[in-house]
């Protein structure tokens, strides 16, 4: 039905617009009586096999929704409906702010993706913090953390901090974003003496509070061998938690979609199937040359069970979706935990 009759009408209308609708849709009926429960018998699967423990922490399945999706922390209850074993909330920024200017979110059809320029839009710490206050319990939060777009290079790590810092009590696990391509400075969150300043401070931060929580880096579909292999020298020296691969990609070959219609678009991040191999390749390439000496969450081109299983298989621990959920439908998570599960 979804792919039938709700997509083809999401799909009539402006991207971001239609997200901000289904979103307050969502809000709206899960606070009819019983649809929550309605939903969860639907799409939640609860075998012990399912579960998988990283960094301390007890997943109840392996398949999550990636940041992006709900940044300001504002859905993240009634999404645990849909059967997520975690779920990240963010890009949190320090202070709140508007992002790029709009149109800057693009679906690409015939490719099964999606173009963003957003620009780390969101509330700011405050807004997270109020709506996290009201976690139910249902579902493992990540906070995806960044700087502000006018931050000068000199504060980025004090921006980190200052969210890390006050959403330490609410999260279960961190995540930051060094790797969006929609933000400044791009360079500089790649070097590697700057993400070793950058993961040092935060795990400084981490090690004076009485509950500590896991930190993981977040990384670009489009980095070399070289760059990769500096990745892996950076988790063993600073023994950072983990790490996510991959954010979007700026890389735009083999799409389907016109030249007329990208250069349209514009610059932005490229998530959905023409990133699934990129992903994957970066997993297998981490997880083989590190002999699997890390936790990896695999994100990239999710679009069915076989996405979520080559994922699976290249090395990842977890997986998360972001554009095949949107495509796809809540079925999808159910369906790839049914695939694990038949494949044990």
């Amino acid at each position: 039905m979804y792919k039938s009759v709700v997509r083809p009408l999401f799909f009539l209308f402006d991207p971001e617009k239609i997200h901000h609708f289904t979103f307050s849709l969502i809000k709206i009926v899960c606070k009819i009586p019983f649809v929550s429960s309605i939903f969860r018998n639907l799409y939640i699967i609860k075998d012990k096999r399912l579960e998988r423990t990283l960094f301390g922490i007890t997943f109840k399945n392996p398949v999550g929704l990636a940041a992006g999706f709900d940044k300001n922390a504002v859905l993240y209850n009634e999404l645990a409906n849909f059967g997520f074993g975690f779920i990240e909330i963010g890009t949190v920024t320090p202070k709140a702010q508007m992002g790029n200017p709009k149109k800057r979110l693009f679906r690409l059809k015939d490719d099964q993706g999606i173009i963003n320029r957003m620009g780390f839009n969101n509330d700011g710490i405050e807004a997270a913090i109020k709506n996290l206050k009201k976690n139910k319990g249902q579902v493992i939060v990540g906070g995806n953390i960044g700087k502000n777009t006018t931050t000068t290079p000199d504060k980025y790590t004090q921006d980190y901090c200052e969210v890390f810092k006050a959403l330490h009590p609410f999260v279960d696990y961190f995540v930051l974003n060094v790797s969006c391509p929609n933000v400044g400075s791009h360079a500089k969150l790649n070097d590697k003496d700057y993400l070793l300043e950058l993961i040092s401070a935060c795990k400084k931060m981490n090690t004076e509070e009485k509950i500590q929580k896991p930190i993981l880096l977040k990384i670009a579909p489009d980095l070399n061998t070289i760059q990769l292999d500096e990745i892996i020298d950076l988790v063993n020296e600073t023994k950072i938690d983990g790490v996510i691969a991959s954010n979007t990609s700026t890389n735009r070959v083999g799409l389907k979609v016109s030249k007329e219609r990208l250069a349209a678009i514009g610059n932005g991040g490229l998530s959905g199937q023409p990133l699934k191999k990129q992903s994957t390749e970066v997993i297998q390439y981490l997880a083989n040359t590190s002999n699997k000496s890390f936790p990896i969450i695999g994100v990239g081109g999710i679009h069915s069970e076989k996405d979520a299983l080559e994922k699976l298989n290249a090395g990842a621990d977890l997986v998360q979706v972001y554009t095949g959920f949107i495509y796809e439908g809540p079925a999808l998570v159910k369906r790839i935990n049914k695939a694990i599960l038949s494949k044990l």
